[in-house]
């Protein structure tokens, strides 16, 4: 069985008839059973289960909640990845809430209802398989043959197999993709690939200079060529030589511009602006656009003869979106990076924020998944980030119904545990944090989310 496959659940309830119950209703996966906390620890050890469901109530504190919270944390610090689903008694939503602020997956409050707790279980064996995923792609990537290029997808995997094929020659390669589709990146992975890797790699985007000034950018100038030319100065081009120049955007480029380029990839030599001397230039192009060439070249923007210059190979980027599987992994890697960059605790996103961004359409494709998350990492309390966290909302139309209810009804436990401690409290925020075992940012973010104010509701 494949890592990833895990089908092994722990069971930790003392009641035998209630184990006897749930064994029946999970047969389908391996199962183990502990009646304490100990027994708990050595059959997680042993076995390694991939989603444990714990009841709170454990001797020798059956009636309270004292062994069940120390198993759920010692849980958490041996096996981090685990998913553990709490059972509370059916009024005890503080210790509920409590529990998932601690870091536990879900919790599911008695009587026991045997199919709403079996979908429970499906979730989160799917969360875990799909993390367990993107761990192994997370330390894979360092042998990946493109550095920072996540290809779960059929396409992206196609993308990567041209480059791989076409970075070794010298033929021109022309990347064509969405604004945010990784350009850029590949143009990278095109000269790192390729016999030139220690050479330089240039770039220049077409459309963010000013038309004035990309020729002089591009081949240079000499001294006194024009005004404020007071000094000798190589173009990008001269600066690339020996290596690879990239051409961003190049469908943006003049039409005056297009012909000097032309006769620069016919003759391999350019003049300087003001100058009066050919200079040969070893170098390998790689161009991208967001735009269709065919149609520029229709309507008279585009010079034909340039474009079967430049596109001598054509790779296209597929939109993120289109990706399947690539954009969970994209931001766990993300998620990751962004965490040891700000020095937080790791993190992981939760069910909805998935469902989230696998029905988004993206699009500003990577690049608004990278600005995503990375705004996420910084504003989330505590380790799990939502899909409210993301600035994505998934529609109702789109979700189950029984989905629908359980999130509604862990909303308004989540809601009543509030407002009682703000009660209990006298809406004093530090008081009313520590008996829910939460930060108190935690609980002004809990606030806010059901709106809360002064300890009442506004719902």
């Amino acid at each position: 069985m494949a890592k990833d496959e895990n089908n092994r659940l722990l069971i930790v309830e003392d009641d035998k008839g209630l184990q006897k119950q749930l064994k029946w209703c999970f047969d389908d996966y391996e199962l183990s059973f502990a009646g304490d906390r100990e027994s708990a620890i050595a059959q997680l050890r042993r076995d390694e289960p991939a989603v444990v469901l714990q009841d709170l109530g454990l001797p020798p504190d059956a009636e309270g909640v004292s062994e069940g919270i120390a198993a759920l944390q010692e849980i958490l610090i041996l096996s981090p990845e685990t998913k553990v689903i709490v059972i509370t008694g059916n009024h005890d939503t503080e210790n509920a809430v409590r529990s998932v602020g601690l870091g536990a997956y879900d919790f599911y409050r008695k009587p026991v209802d045997t199919d709403v707790l079996k979908l429970l279980v499906e979730r989160a064996f799917r969360m875990w398989q799909l993390e367990e995923q993107n761990r192994r792609l997370l330390n894979a990537r360092g042998s990946m043959p493109i550095d920072g290029v996540i290809a779960v997808s059929k396409e992206m995997r196609q993308v990567c197999r041209m480059v791989e094929k076409v970075a070794p020659s010298e033929v021109s390669v022309l990347l064509l993709g969405a604004s945010g589709t990784g350009k850029e990146l590949l143009a990278r992975a095109v000269h790192e690939l390729s016999g030139r890797k220690s050479q330089p790699f240039v770039a220049i985007n077409c459309a963010s200079i000013p038309e004035n000034l990309l020729e002089s950018e591009l081949f240079g100038h000499e001294k006194g060529a024009f005004t404020g030319a007071y000094k000798q100065t190589l173009g990008k081009v001269e600066m690339a030589s020996g290596g690879t120049l990239f051409l961003d955007e190049i469908g943006d480029m003049l039409p005056a511009l297009q012909a000097k380029m032309l006769r620069f990839l016919q003759e391999r030599a350019i003049e300087r602006i003001g100058g009066r001397k050919e200079i040969p230039i070893d170098v390998r192009v790689v161009c991208a656009t967001n735009q269709n060439l065919q149609e520029l070249i229709g309507k008279g923007s585009f010079r034909e003869d340039l474009y079967y210059r430049i596109a001598e190979v054509m790779i296209e980027l597929p939109l993120l979106k289109d990706r399947s599987g690539d954009i969970s992994a994209l931001a766990y890697l993300m998620l990751e990076q962004f965490s040891v960059q700000q020095g937080s605790p790791r993190r992981r996103f939760s069910e909805d924020a998935i469902q989230a961004m696998e029905e988004y359409s993206w699009p500003g494709n990577v690049r608004e998944l990278q600005n995503k998350i990375k705004a996420a990492s910084v504003m989330v309390d505590g380790k799990l980030v939502t899909a409210e966290d993301l600035g994505l909302t998934i529609p109702a139309s789109e979700s189950s119904g029984l989905m629908l209810n359980l999130k509604a009804v862990r909303g308004q436990a989540e809601k009543d545990a509030v407002r009682r401690a703000l009660a209990v409290a006298r809406g004093n925020v530090a008081k009313a944090a520590k008996l829910l075992g939460v930060t108190r940012p935690t609980l002004y973010s809990l606030m806010n989310r059901h709106e809360i104010a002064n300890g009442k509701s506004n719902a």
